[in-house]
């Protein structure tokens, strides 16, 4: 054929039409070894040769648009079911985000000056980890986890939690049970993301130089989900009011992180705390009480 030939057509036909072309059924009278190579290449379902009877034709067809009709609900049930899996992702999602919102509210009925400290220290804690390196999914893991931290709160009696003075070797003692308390109430549910939380609460209080609570923890034992949460945690904490204090200034929080890396804090994440302070000042204003 002059200009365009029968597999010129089809390789425009199939850009045009991807998975929803036809069924291409190759008539000719040239039966070319290279010829039917070439068209079974670019897509051709069958080939018949001149002459050929009408009958053994339309059989030929009537097998290939049953297969095409086939291939199309198959096409359409797929394409239902992957809509139906999103749509079921999505309401774990919001089930999940419910679940820790509710969780963080309850904490908030025992102590309210932490409310907004939650929220930021998953916003920051996450940002803090993509900033190390760390993949997507633990990121957004972390934002959702941490704000759980300290969810063992809602253990520790009033006359502790809402003491407006400094804590007495004793009632420290209690204090200090809110990270085991915490892993306890978030562990064994089976869910990551929980999972997640529950390692966060046990050790967002360990310390670089193994001198933390409860375990003792130091260095790369810590995990890296508590130790993201310290650094964050310790900022924050420092610039937020507590019965106990009043806010730090921004200046001072930010040297107190500097003076406690390597002892307090894991020192490759505080240096990168403090290389963008600027983002994590600007997340906490953004997130202000």
């Amino acid at each position: 054929m002059p200009g365009l030939d029968g597999p010129g057509f089809m390789a425009e036909l199939t850009s045009i039409l991807g998975a929803e072309t036809p069924p291409i059924l190759i008539i000719t009278a040239h039966d070319i070894a290279a010829n039917r190579r070439r068209a079974l290449e670019l897509g051709a379902i069958d080939y018949v040769t001149k002459p050929f009877t009408d009958w053994e034709l339309l059989i030929r067809a009537r097998n290939l648009m049953r297969l095409h009709v086939l291939h199309r609900s198959q096409r359409a049930l797929s394409r239902q079911l992957e809509q139906l899996v999103s749509e079921r992702t999505a309401e774990l999602e919001r089930t999940r985000a419910e679940i820790i919102h509710r969780l963080c509210n309850a904490g908030e009925f025992r102590d309210e000056d932490t409310g907004r400290h939650v929220a930021r220290i998953g916003r920051l804690s996450s940002r803090l980890a993509e900033l190390a390196g760390a993949g997507g999914d633990f990121a957004g893991n972390l934002a959702a986890a941490a704000p759980l931290h300290d969810i063992g709160k809602i253990g520790i009696p009033d006359r502790v939690l809402l003491k407006p003075g400094k804590l007495d070797h004793d009632e420290w003692s209690i204090m200090k049970t809110h990270c085991t308390l915490g892993a306890q109430i978030l562990a064994d549910s089976g869910l990551p993301l929980l999972d997640l939380a529950s390692e966060i609460a046990l050790s967002h209080h360990e310390k670089w130089d193994g001198n933390g609570y409860p375990n003792g923890l130091a260095g790369d034992a810590i995990p890296l989900s508590g130790r993201l949460v310290a650094v964050c945690d310790v900022f924050d904490a420092l610039l937020s009011h507590r019965p106990y204090k009043q806010p730090w200034p921004m200046d001072k929080a930010l040297a107190y992180i500097a003076e406690v890396s390597g002892t307090h804090l894991d020192p490759n994440l505080a240096t990168l705390f403090l290389d963008n302070k600027a983002e994590m000042m600007a997340i906490r204003v953004e997130m202000a009480d």
